[in-house]
Protein backbone atom coordinates (compact mmCIF):
# COMPACT_ATOMS: atom_id res chain seq x y z
CA UNK A 1 0.00 0.00 0.00
CA UNK A 2 2.68 2.23 0.95
CA UNK A 3 4.66 1.68 -2.79
CA UNK A 4 1.33 2.52 -3.88
CA UNK A 5 0.94 5.72 -2.14
CA UNK A 6 4.48 7.04 -3.57
CA UNK A 7 3.12 7.23 -6.91
CA UNK A 8 -0.61 8.43 -6.29
CA UNK A 9 0.38 11.44 -4.55
CA UNK A 10 2.56 12.61 -7.03
CA UNK A 11 0.60 11.68 -9.43
CA UNK A 12 -2.45 13.52 -7.89
CA UNK A 13 -0.40 16.88 -7.77
CA UNK A 14 0.33 16.82 -10.62
CA UNK A 15 -3.06 16.83 -11.80
CA UNK A 16 -4.36 18.99 -9.90
CA UNK A 17 -1.82 21.70 -10.84
CA UNK A 18 -2.32 20.56 -14.41
CA UNK A 19 -6.10 21.22 -14.15
CA UNK A 20 -5.37 24.37 -12.31
CA UNK A 21 -3.19 25.98 -15.37
CA UNK A 22 -5.13 25.10 -17.79
CA UNK A 23 -8.28 25.33 -16.63
CA UNK A 24 -8.86 27.79 -13.68
CA UNK A 25 -5.97 30.21 -13.92
CA UNK A 26 -6.33 33.43 -14.93
CA UNK A 27 -4.67 34.14 -18.90
CA UNK A 28 -1.80 36.13 -18.31
CA UNK A 29 -2.11 39.76 -19.43
CA UNK A 30 -0.42 41.48 -22.53
CA UNK A 31 1.57 44.74 -21.83
CA UNK A 32 -0.83 47.59 -22.23
CA UNK A 33 -0.67 49.19 -25.35
CA UNK A 34 1.26 52.47 -25.84
CA UNK A 35 -1.52 54.07 -28.31
CA UNK A 36 -4.78 52.37 -27.43
CA UNK A 37 -6.76 54.36 -30.42
CA UNK A 38 -6.86 55.11 -33.97
CA UNK A 39 -4.40 57.39 -35.22
CA UNK A 40 -5.93 60.31 -37.85
CA UNK A 41 -3.36 62.24 -40.18
CA UNK A 42 -4.94 64.81 -41.68
CA UNK A 43 -3.86 64.48 -44.81
CA UNK A 44 -3.90 68.50 -46.17
CA UNK A 45 -0.97 70.03 -44.52
CA UNK A 46 -1.54 73.78 -42.73
CA UNK A 47 0.53 76.95 -43.76
CA UNK A 48 -0.04 79.59 -41.58
CA UNK A 49 0.69 83.19 -40.62
CA UNK A 50 2.54 83.32 -37.49
CA UNK A 51 1.89 85.73 -34.93
CA UNK A 52 5.83 87.56 -35.42
CA UNK A 53 5.31 87.62 -39.05
CA UNK A 54 7.08 84.27 -39.52
CA UNK A 55 5.04 81.52 -41.52
CA UNK A 56 4.44 77.87 -40.63
CA UNK A 57 3.84 74.30 -42.35
CA UNK A 58 2.73 71.31 -40.39
CA UNK A 59 1.44 68.22 -40.12
CA UNK A 60 -1.44 67.50 -37.98
CA UNK A 61 -2.48 64.20 -36.58
CA UNK A 62 -5.35 63.15 -33.91
CA UNK A 63 -5.54 60.29 -31.62
CA UNK A 64 -8.81 59.31 -30.57
CA UNK A 65 -10.33 57.86 -27.87
CA UNK A 66 -10.68 53.73 -28.23
CA UNK A 67 -13.74 53.26 -29.80
CA UNK A 68 -14.14 56.07 -31.71
CA UNK A 69 -13.96 55.61 -35.98
CA UNK A 70 -12.42 58.80 -38.18
CA UNK A 71 -14.30 57.05 -41.23
CA UNK A 72 -18.18 56.39 -41.32
CA UNK A 73 -19.28 52.75 -40.27
CA UNK A 74 -19.30 50.13 -43.42
CA UNK A 75 -22.98 50.78 -45.19
CA UNK A 76 -23.12 54.53 -43.60
CA UNK A 77 -21.48 56.46 -46.87
CA UNK A 78 -21.25 59.86 -46.36
CA UNK A 79 -23.59 61.76 -48.20
CA UNK A 80 -20.84 63.96 -49.91
CA UNK A 81 -17.59 63.02 -50.81
CA UNK A 82 -14.91 65.91 -49.18
CA UNK A 83 -13.07 67.44 -51.52
CA UNK A 84 -9.84 66.82 -52.20
CA UNK A 85 -7.06 67.01 -49.74
CA UNK A 86 -9.63 66.62 -46.95
CA UNK A 87 -9.80 62.81 -45.36
CA UNK A 88 -13.08 61.25 -43.94
CA UNK A 89 -13.21 63.08 -40.50
CA UNK A 90 -17.08 64.54 -40.41
CA UNK A 91 -15.96 67.59 -38.16
CA UNK A 92 -12.35 67.97 -39.88
CA UNK A 93 -13.17 71.34 -41.36
CA UNK A 94 -13.86 72.76 -37.64
CA UNK A 95 -10.93 70.68 -36.04
CA UNK A 96 -8.91 72.70 -39.12
CA UNK A 97 -10.31 76.33 -38.11
CA UNK A 98 -9.02 75.80 -34.35
CA UNK A 99 -5.63 74.81 -35.41
CA UNK A 100 -5.51 77.16 -37.46
CA UNK A 101 -6.99 79.73 -35.16
CA UNK A 102 -4.43 78.82 -32.23
CA UNK A 103 -1.39 78.70 -34.21
CA UNK A 104 -1.85 81.78 -36.17
CA UNK A 105 -2.15 83.57 -32.99
CA UNK A 106 1.19 81.44 -32.10
CA UNK A 107 4.79 83.06 -32.26
CA UNK A 108 7.65 81.01 -33.97
CA UNK A 109 9.44 80.13 -30.52
CA UNK A 110 6.36 78.18 -29.62
CA UNK A 111 6.70 75.85 -32.32
CA UNK A 112 10.61 75.24 -32.17
CA UNK A 113 10.42 74.85 -28.52
CA UNK A 114 9.14 71.69 -26.86
CA UNK A 115 7.32 73.69 -24.26
CA UNK A 116 5.65 75.88 -26.34
CA UNK A 117 4.47 73.31 -28.90
CA UNK A 118 3.16 71.33 -25.65
CA UNK A 119 1.55 74.29 -24.64
CA UNK A 120 -0.06 74.51 -28.43
CA UNK A 121 -1.40 71.25 -28.59
CA UNK A 122 -3.08 71.39 -25.30
CA UNK A 123 -5.00 75.23 -26.21
CA UNK A 124 -5.77 73.15 -29.79
CA UNK A 125 -7.16 69.70 -28.01
CA UNK A 126 -8.89 71.80 -25.26
CA UNK A 127 -10.83 73.78 -28.19
CA UNK A 128 -11.43 70.50 -29.72
CA UNK A 129 -13.26 69.32 -26.79
CA UNK A 130 -15.47 72.38 -26.27
CA UNK A 131 -16.14 72.75 -29.94
CA UNK A 132 -16.51 69.15 -31.86
CA UNK A 133 -17.75 66.00 -30.80
CA UNK A 134 -14.25 64.41 -31.87
CA UNK A 135 -12.91 62.43 -29.36
CA UNK A 136 -9.98 62.98 -29.14
CA UNK A 137 -6.83 62.02 -26.68
CA UNK A 138 -4.08 63.44 -28.05
CA UNK A 139 -3.04 66.12 -30.66
CA UNK A 140 0.44 65.43 -32.74
CA UNK A 141 1.92 67.59 -34.62
CA UNK A 142 3.93 65.51 -37.46
CA UNK A 143 6.05 68.04 -39.18
CA UNK A 144 6.78 71.14 -38.63
CA UNK A 145 8.63 73.82 -40.68
CA UNK A 146 9.32 77.47 -39.77
CA UNK A 147 10.55 80.11 -41.72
Amino acid sequence: MKSKLKFIIPLALVLVGGVYKFALAKPPVGPEPKIAGEIYVMPKDFLLNLADGKFAKLGVALVFRHGFASAPAAGHAAPVAPPEGYGVLAQEAVVRDIVTDVVTNAKARDLTTRVGREKLKGRILKRVHTSTDVEAEEILLTDIAVQ
